[in-house]
């Protein structure tokens, strides 16, 4: 039997062109995507035409055997998709092979973060720039208060710069976040920000644009309190001030920061959901692979087994 797929591939193309108005640069890549489908049906026996769902899952196992990209597989399919439409539609195939294909689920990417090198020499850099009391002395106050608090509590950049002026009250070590849906968090404090908030806050009291403001952080903006938007900005700049790849720095690499290194430090996945108001534990399981890492390095560096391994290399 003749296999017709090249010229419904070519009907496809035209319809997709003169029906669809599809561009040039779209045209073309659905025939570079089908043609490349049909090469590797045909060597399996087959052809777009006749092909079934098993032929075309095949065929996406290939491309993933290949090293395609999730993404790229998707798009395949999704050409592969519109074509078996427009054979069905034309009553050139009495089904849809792609009908019961799932699409490739796409890889979870892990989120940024810093070394626990990194983060010191950050906060180091705000450090001395808060003691060295040059420029602007508020600001870099500011930002060491900053820093310190986001590292040691990870939280929201949202939540940190809408803190009340209220937490300067407290005397505990122990911090009241109000996070989404309104909830509350009891998160602790270390030493170090319990220090740069005081040493901040000591300033705002003196300064007579921030000791009438309702916020930690205040600002002449309309939400009263320091945008997300500047705090990352001059955050990228302490980072490129500190040699730190600026790039890879913003206020969420500092709270995906705190997350993973307590993980590789021995703490509770249950434990840092809390502490990062994750309402689902599922959100938070992005980190385990820090808890995987750790597991390996574990085995490796204390199971009897691989000891003896070692020593006989």
């Amino acid at each position: 039997m003749t296999d017709m797929s090249g010229a419904y591939l070519e009907a496809f193309l035209e319809m997709m062109s003169a029906e669809r108005g599809a561009a040039a640069n779209t045209l073309q890549s659905y025939e570079r995507d089908l043609e490349d489908a049909l090469a590797f049906l045909r060597s399996r026996g087959t052809g777009l035409t006749d092909a079934s769902a098993d032929d075309l899952r095949s065929y996406l196992s290939h491309l993933a055997g290949q090293g395609f990209k999730s993404s790229s597989q998707a798009r395949r399919l999704s050409a592969l998709r519109q074509f078996y439409k427009f054979l069905y539609a034309e009553g050139l195939r009495t089904d849809d092979p792609t009908g019961i294909l799932d699409a490739p689920k796409k890889a979870r990417t892990l989120p940024k973060t810093l070394s626990i090198e990194d983060v010191t020499r950050l906060i180091g850099q705000a450090e001395a720039e808060a003691k060295s009391g040059n420029g602007d002395a508020m600001a870099k106050l500011r930002m060491h208060a900053l820093i310190e608090l986001l590292y040691a509590t990870g939280m929201r950049v949202s939540e940190l710069v809408s803190l009340p002026a209220s937490v300067l009250a407290q005397n505990g070590r122990f911090l009241i976040i109000r996070g989404k849906g309104n909830k509350e968090r009891l998160i602790p404090l270390s030493q170090a920000a319990i220090r740069a908030m005081r040493a901040y806050g000591e300033a705002l009291q003196q300064a007579a644009d921030g000791a009438d403001s309702p916020w930690l952080f205040p600002s002449y903006g309309k939400t009263g309190h320091l945008p997300r938007q500047v705090f990352a900005r001059d955050l990228k700049s302490l980072a490129a001030r500190a040699g730190i790849r600026v790039a890879a720095i913003s206020p969420h690499v500092l709270r995906h920061a705190f997350a993973s290194h307590l993980l590789a430090n021995g703490a509770d996945l249950r434990a840092v959901q809390e502490l990062l108001g994750h309402s689902d534990i599922s959100t938070t399981q992005i980190y385990t692979h820090v808890l995987e890492e750790r597991l390996h390095d574990l085995v490796q560096n204390h199971h009897p087994l691989a000891k003896q391994a070692k020593k006989q290399d």
